[in-house]
């Protein structure tokens, strides 16, 4: 049975919102399909533990959220319901809606925050059923992975909602361009990193008798972790002392596992799963790696930016805003193998410039992308929103007239 536990991107349009002891908090309801440790889950968890609670006052509501890692993430501080639907038609589905609609009236939100395809299918229309005040829709990624059934139903859902959110400038225009929603209907506020996880991090040093190049990464085509082999085959042939790492798991493993004995990487490129301690595998790394062929605003480049490590990722989704190509890291041409093994030999044979691009990148990401920052972003979001709700109340052209958010 679906259960109530009340558990013992930057938007560049967006003036800052002067702060209101007096005015009550806004109340976020956020639905999501499940949580895991993957980005946008570890974004929004990080999220609900942030925020001000003087400011947002946030729920959660789970499509699914039955198994067990899901329920082990769930925050401790804010009323989680669980409403286990893995289907979108049939009685199970209706009877969760009914569920939902009884937690909105009880929990009265300002504004639902959906997340992933499911949820936005399941939750948008209901919340307008409902009359929630303000519907939001996150999309991180660019879509290209979409079928023409999910690219019409995003086009339908898109017009159902006030603002749809992504984290980067790349991913609202995929969204203007692939549903023609109009500029002002999409805001960028920028993912974060807790900076308070990789203090006191070494600088890289790529003279050490072993040198290590890592990447963390899902195990899926996207990722690109065959062109990085590739790449590892050309660097380890001439340069006998690194070894290459990924952290992560997925679907392509086997697959990886028989190109990686195709090009006799043996105990040169490890393949080593999920590491829950991501810190703790970017302290080991001198070198880190994105070569993925898309990417939204990356949380692993976020990371290994706040880690300090000398970085070579691919010129795709925000990779290169977050990196200025020989200032911050090297930036490479997607789903090419051979230039990605030269940029890492460059800082293979140059440890004094991997040093100085891995100290820019951290002075960076404490600058623009810390929790704070990302905290700060969301909330003066959630109130701008909401007052233009009550402008619109008095006066029914007001949203109509504003172009930018």
């Amino acid at each position: 049975m679906p259960t109530l536990a009340p558990n013992p991107p930057i938007a560049q349009s967006l003036a800052p919102v002067s702060r209101d002891a007096t005015a009550a908090p806004v109340r976020v309801c956020f639905l999501i399909d499940g949580l895991s440790r993957a980005g946008t889950e570890t974004q929004l968890l990080a999220l609900i533990r942030e925020l001000d609670r003087t400011r947002v006052e946030p729920s959660l509501v789970l499509l699914d959220g039955e198994d067990e890692l899901s329920r082990s993430l769930e925050p401790a501080d804010c009323p989680v319901l669980r409403l286990g639907v893995r289907r979108l038609v049939g009685w199970r589905a209706v009877a969760a809606a009914r569920r939902l609609a009884a937690f909105w009236r009880e929990r009265r939100p300002d504004v639902l925050q959906a997340y992933f395809l499911d949820s936005a299918y399941f939750g948008v229309p209901l919340a307008r059923w409902c009359g929630v005040p303000r519907v939001v829709r996150v999309r991180n990624n660019l879509g290209y992975w979409l079928t023409r059934k999910h690219r019409l139903l995003n086009r339908l859902v898109g017009r159902l909602v006030d603002v749809t959110l992504t984290n980067t400038d790349a991913g609202k225009q995929a969204l203007i361009d692939a549903e023609g929603l109009p500029p002002g209907r999409v805001a960028v506020l920028a993912n974060g990193v807790d900076l308070a996880r990789f203090a006191g991090f070494p600088e890289p040093d790529t003279t050490r008798p072993v040198v290590r190049v890592g990447c963390v990464a899902n195990l899926r085509p996207v990722k690109n972790i065959d062109g990085l082999m590739r790449a590892a085959r050309r660097v380890c042939d001439r340069f006998p002392h690194v070894v290459f790492e990924v952290a992560g798991d997925g679907e392509q493993r086997d697959d990886l596992e028989r190109l990686h004995a195709d090009l006799r990487l043996g105990d040169r490129f490890l393949l080593r799963g999920s590491v829950a301690d991501v810190p703790g595998f970017l302290r080991t790394l001198d070198v880190a790696a994105l070569p993925s062929h898309s990417e939204g605003m990356s949380n692993a480049l976020l990371e290994y930016m706040a880690a300090g490590r000398a970085i070579v990722a691919t010129d795709v989704g925000a990779n290169s805003t977050l990196i200025r190509d020989g200032e911050h890291g090297l930036i490479v041409p997607p789903g090419n193998p051979a230039t990605l093994a030269v940029s890492f030999e460059r800082l293979l044979a140059d440890a004094p410039l991997a040093a100085r691009l891995g100290a820019a990148a951290r002075t960076r990401v404490r600058a623009e992308y810390s929790r704070d920052a990302m905290r700060q972003r969301f909330e003066d979001f959630y109130h701008e929103l909401t007052r233009r709700t009550t402008a619109s109340r008095s006066s029914p052209n007001t949203l109509a007239r504003s172009s930018r958010w």
